[in-house]
């Protein structure tokens, strides 16, 4: 998608240094558009993505409609439908590109007319299982669910937002068939990753922009300093092969 006026940045998989580390996840970074600047035209045979608008506001060609983003938008892209990300006004537009692949997944037709929401609009929620102190927007989910504001991934289970209060946490826990992508949109403090289920082990300082990105059943949680609430964005997707139709997210 890379143009004189359309920056991406490799965070996981294609394009990254190492992308052996990503399965499930095609890719996973963030494209900068300059004012009035325009990307390239995709279109990926095996692979749905997902923007999520950071900053600015632009417009994605899907297909032969156009489709409007402000800040915080969020869009679906299934496999096949050719697009292009513009940003015609006068500041720059940050977003965050996700792709997973789709190969060995049963075919689905494209839905009638693009899949957008906002996350404002998506109502805080406890989830059952997590401690008090971590609200959930439950943004997009997979094409059986009934929670989410979106239900649309194949590969992709679960995209929501998590709001943790100060000193709080989502806990340390697994995801045994799933990969997940962290990023800390605002906030900071502690990300555990790894092995060990007491999440002593694999404690790093979290600031906002980092991104973490956690292998199959690897150790996953985050507390958020005690004087500052931290809103962390997050992906879960299959792992290959490790599909489970119906189940809980």
């Amino acid at each position: 998608m890379t143009t004189k006026t359309c920056h991406y940045r490799a965070l996981f998989g294609k394009g990254d240094s190492d992308t052996s580390v990503v399965v499930g996840v095609a890719r996973y970074g963030e494209v900068v558009i300059d004012p009035n600047g325009v990307c390239r035209l995709v279109q990926y045979s095996d692979e749905d993505q997902v923007y999520v608008v950071l900053e600015g506001a632009g417009s994605v060609k899907y297909g032969d409609a156009i489709v409007p983003l402000k800040k915080e938008d969020y869009l679906y892209i299934p496999s096949t439908i050719p697009h292009v990300l513009s940003n015609k006004s006068d500041m720059p537009l940050t977003a965050i590109i996700m792709g997973f692949r789709t190969k060995g997944f049963e075919k689905t037709q494209p839905p009638p007319q693009p899949l957008k929401a906002n996350i404002e609009d998506v109502p805080t929620t406890m989830v059952s299982g997590h401690p008090d102190s971590t609200r959930y927007r439950l943004l997009m989910g997979d094409v059986d669910s009934k929670r989410d504001r979106i239900a649309a991934g194949r590969v992709l289970t679960s995209l929501f937002l998590m709001e943790i209060a100060p000193g709080g946490t989502n806990f340390p826990h697994h995801h045994e068939r799933e990969e997940e992508i962290y990023l800390v949109l605002s906030g900071h403090g502690v990300m555990v990753a790894g092995s060990g289920m007491d999440g002593i082990a694999g404690r790093h300082p979290a600031k906002a922009g980092d991104a973490y990105f956690f292998r199959l059943n690897c150790t996953v949680g985050y507390y958020s300093a005690a004087n500052v609430k931290s809103r962390i964005l997050a992906v879960r997707s299959w792992y290959p092969g490790m599909v489970q139709i119906g189940a809980e997210h």
